[in-house]
């Protein structure tokens, strides 16, 4: 006997908000089985003959399309289970599914990622995944759908809901490599089967812009190290700048958690809060000479970014964004003065840092190592292109 896959309205059983649950019915052998989708509607807007929801039913789209996907999911099981010739009923068919996949919406999936970051002290990278999600409900109004309804055209009408927001070119690649990781977290937990995928339709790297310059010259640095001013505010500012430069690029948050513990025979060891890398770097004269400028007594930390009293992360989250946007104000007006080709900030530091080893032909690899990430790939990123100078030379071969 054939079997049948069929999606209803369970109307013998009414849910607290007035609406009945949406129900697969598996029909096998004269045996049913009901499963739910994890759904419902009210009666008004289900067509019981074509059992589909009624064109005035607002949350149409998204719900012919997790019934569809859904039927094709069991179809497409059934299909292979006879090519192998096994026998199964309506129960084990739907235990076979219910076992390979556990169907979970996008916003569990978002908050569970959170979760895990926040467990892991990513908290940069978690307030990045948090920005992307308000993104998605501000555009979506809510995010209690499935992964199989992003499909390639869903994702094209986000990005021009981007641009028409005014967003820049590279907020919006951010956004989406953002959205496709969580996609791929996703289908590692079973959230969903790696068929409904739609970045292998809809090519996130066609959002890539080339960053502007964000390197200084050796030169353009020995001339912010020398910056002379009666203002004593832009003293620590430009010490950390210095810093940064000296201990292979070091991003603002690992410094303000330093302590002396992470002086090990004169070497800076620590782990990297966005990757968890762990860093060793020997401590130059310069660096060693930063440290005990700002060494206190009363201050377990290498610099007066936190102290004691800073205790919980939300204090020091708050500490740290108040801290970093003065210094980068600081900065800012001390690139000016100096009539810096870009805008002076603590990260021209870390990319200035590793451009300057590019430019004395030091391995990429070796720069990736010290700058704590995760691939060369990331590195290049960070890596200037060729200069005038360079392609001018090459140019002269031919």
């Amino acid at each position: 006997m054939a079997t049948t896959i069929n999606v209803l309205c369970y109307k013998s059983k009414t849910l607290n908000n007035g609406e009945h649950p949406l129900m697969i019915r598996i029909c096998k052998d004269g045996k049913k089985k009901y499963i739910s989708l994890g759904v419902s509607v009210k009666a008004e807007h289900w067509n019981s003959e074509k059992n589909i929801t009624k064109a005035n039913y607002p949350n149409k789209e998204h719900i012919s399309i997790l019934i569809a996907n859904k039927k094709k999911e069991y179809e497409t099981e059934i299909v292979k289970l006879k090519s192998e010739d096994k026998l199964f009923t309506a129960n084990t068919l739907s235990e076979q599914i219910s076992n390979s996949v556990k169907p979970r919406t996008v916003e569990e999936a978002f908050k569970a990622y959170i979760q895990l970051l926040q467990e892991e002290n990513r908290r940069g990278y978690m307030l990045s995944v948090q920005q992307v999600y308000n993104s998605l409900i501000k555009y979506n109004k809510h995010l209690d759908l499935h992964f199989t309804v992003i499909d390639a055209t869903w994702l094209k009408r986000y990005e021009a809901w981007l641009r028409n927001s005014g967003l820049a070119e590279n907020t919006i690649g951010i956004r989406f490599r953002t959205l496709r990781t969580i996609y791929n977290y996703a289908i590692e937990n079973d959230m969903v089967q790696a068929e409904h995928y739609p970045f292998k339709k809809y090519k996130v790297s066609k959002l890539n812009q080339e960053t502007a310059k964000r390197a200084l010259s050796k030169e353009d640095i020995s001339r912010i190290l020398q910056y002379q001013t009666n203002n004593k505010f832009m003293s620590l500012p430009i010490d950390l700048f210095a810093f940064t430069y000296y201990t292979g690029g070091i991003n603002f948050v690992d410094i303000a958690n330093l302590t002396k513990d992470n002086i090990i025979d004169n070497r800076l060891v620590y782990k990297r809060s966005k990757t968890g890398k762990l860093i060793k770097l020997p401590l130059t004269q310069q660096a060693s000479e930063l440290i005990k400028k700002y060494h206190d007594t009363k201050n377990p930390y290498l610099f007066p970014i936190f102290s004691v009293k800073h205790t919980t992360e939300q204090a020091k989250a708050n500490r740290l964004h108040k801290v970093i946007t003065k210094v980068n104000n600081r900065l800012k007006q001390i690139g000016e003065a100096l009539d810096l080709p870009i805008t002076l900030t603590t990260y021209v530091a870390r990319h200035s840092y590793a451009t300057v080893l590019k430019r004395a032909e030091v391995a990429t690899s070796i720069i990736c190592e010290s700058l704590g990430h995760s691939s060369e790939k990331v590195t290049q990123i960070y890596l200037d292109g060729f200069e005038n100078s360079q392609i001018d030379k090459a140019m002269k071969n031919l």
